[in-house]
């Protein structure tokens, strides 16, 4: 269309009421034109005229999709699309607007979801701050799109990518915090009462924020009072509370974020005991950020304890009792490695923290319940820590002494599976008891407690079914490494064949069987538990030798 033509056309609508299809299109047409021949600032100046105020505010929003991608280019200066976008949000309909702002928000492509949040959401702020009954669930929407688009981001893990932020996730945490605090203190100066001014909605939400800004961090965090009859509404609010107040416990108490406005009347044992629950939560996740966030809590809470502090009570609550079982289920089953080193560390703090009585329990519980030779050999580890610190006189409470201790053995220095016990799974346990037996027959002969009657008893039993299991093992793997030394021996070239027609017996060893392995490698498993076995053996000897001494 022609420029003489244009202008006629910029006449008419000067004095038009409303606007057809054609108009939108012709207006459009023209636009797009501008923006994309680099021609914004002519642009710009006709959406500044305020004599094309009413033609701009009826149907300037649908240049929106343009004005914003033009704005993400980077070959381009975005300074006067940037302009037009804000002069937009200041002219034309605020629902309007706020909808074609969100939707490009939504659309975002995923590769410039922080820029695309960075560039519009003062526009929605902008939008928002106008607007009066509707504002509240306006704000819903806009907070709604940009959890969205944000939860999408990778999450940087190291302090390194926090800084180089590839992704954009730390940018867009700082415009979603710049685009809330006016909303934030716009409730805190809202008088309660004048919520019945509001829509139904729009009081919900305020009312919501609210509550959240002005309630103490203690309740909220602690006396549950969200679940309450007053708060029926926030019980149905499908944004998981106590998710919400799992990521609200660790900002607090590991970030420190409103640290100074948290009361310092509460004792360590009360914040680690409300915090249990969130612990396990988070923990409980199979992401890896949020099980560095439990661990990052349960530290901090552990922190605050000294040591033989917490009271044998604590582990009749349930959430004493899952946290240390969702540990042990990191420490075994995760396959990120540093998670499993990480929870060990962890889990080891939380024994120390725990009183004689507590340890005495726990220890019975775990050994009795993991059903896994690490974890139960880590338990043993700290059953001899006891006994030594006990005997130093070092927190000495009774409780890894005499009877008490005797009866703790009787159900740790076991073979779980009796003769049927599989040595090689079980090696860390076995080694880990002999270890235990030997230092405490050791120390009872030296320096008597009234315990060695008991003591040479357990020990008799135990290296008694030991010998049986070593020697049915070592004559098996023994023969079994023989038998295939004679075989490569005489049919190397054709083992393959042989080995096939004539099986190994189908053992587990580290969940591979050695049928499926090649010859090496059966040999080389071969000779490794035969060495295992020749170290337990060499532990019963001793063991045996020492109670002959004595």
């Amino acid at each position: 269309m022609a420029v003489n033509q244009l202008q006629d056309v910029i006449q008419r609508w000067r004095t038009a009421e409303e606007f057809t299809t054609e108009d939108l299109k012709l207006f459009l047409n023209a636009g797009h034109t501008c923006i994309a021949e680099g021609d914004s600032t002519l642009l710009l100046n006709f959406i500044q005229d305020e004599a094309n105020r009413h033609i701009v505010r009826s149907m300037g929003t649908g240049l929106l999709p343009e004005l914003v991608k033009e704005s993400l280019r980077k070959d381009r200066s975005p300074l006067h699309c940037q302009a037009i976008l804000h002069h937009l949000a200041q002219i034309c309909s605020e629902e309007d607007m706020l909808n074609g702002l969100l939707q490009q928000v939504d659309e975002a492509d995923p590769s410039r979801i922080a820029d695309t949040i960075t560039v519009l959401m003062p526009l929605v702020q902008s939008v928002l701050l106008r607007m009066n009954t509707s504002k509240g669930p306006g704000l819903a929407l806009a907070l709604d799109s940009l959890q969205q688009q944000i939860s999408k981001l990778p999450v940087p893990y190291t302090q390194k990518q926090e800084q180089e932020d590839v992704y954009g996730l730390c940018r867009s945490c700082t415009a979603l915090l710049t685009f809330v605090q006016p909303f934030v203190q716009e409730v805190k100066n809202q008088d309660i009462n004048s919520a019945t001014n509001f829509t139904t909605s729009a009081a919900l939400q305020k009312l919501y924020a609210i509550m959240l800004i002005q309630e103490s961090l203690p309740k909220i965090l602690f006396y549950h009072t969200l679940k309450e009859k007053d708060d029926i509404w926030l019980e149905k609010e499908p944004g998981h509370p106590d998710e919400s107040r799992a990521c609200v416990a660790y900002l607090l108490f590991v970030q420190c974020i409103a640290i100074e406005a948290f009361p310092a009347v509460f004792s360590p044992v009360y914040i680690l005991q409300c915090n249990m629950k969130y612990v396990n939560l988070l923990l409980s996740r199979k992401d890896e950020s949020w099980i560095l966030k439990g661990l990052d809590l349960f530290v901090k809470c552990l922190e605050r304890l000294t040591d033989s502090r917490l009271p044998v009570e604590l582990l009749d609550l349930k959430t004493f009792h899952e946290v240390p079982q969702t540990l042990i289920r990191i420490m075994i089953d995760c396959p990120i490695q540093h998670l499993r080193g990480r929870s060990l560390v962890v889990f080891q703090l939380f024994i120390e923290k725990l009183n004689g009585r507590a340890k005495h329990a726990f220890f019975r519980r775990i050994v009795n319940t993991s059903h896994h030779a690490g974890v139960e050999s880590t338990i043993i580890k700290n059953i001899k820590n006891q006994v030594e610190l006990s005997r130093k006189f070092i927190n000495r409470d009774g409780w890894f002494e005499g009877t008490n201790l005797l009866s703790l053995l009787r159900d740790t220095i076991i073979l779980p599976q009796a003769h049927e016990t599989d040595l090689l799974r079980g090696m860390d346990r076995i080694m880990e008891s002999l270890n235990l037996l030997r230092y405490l027959l050791i120390q009872e002969r030296r320096i008597s407690t009234g315990i060695w009657t008991e003591l040479r008893h357990i020990a008799e039993s135990y290296t008694k079914l030991l010998r049986v299991c070593l020697g049915m093992s070592k004559s098996f793997y023994g023969t079994e490494l023989k038998r295939l030394r004679e075989e490569k021996k005489i049919k190397a070239k054709e083992f393959k064949d042989a080995s096939g027609k004539r099986p190994l017996q189908k053992l587990i060893v580290e969940k591979e069987m050695l049928c499926n392995m090649s010859p090496e490698a059966q040999d080389k498993v071969l000779q490794c538990a035969l060495v295992t076995y020749d170290l337990m053996e060499s532990l019963v000897v001793r063991i045996e030798e020492i109670v002959v001494e004595a």
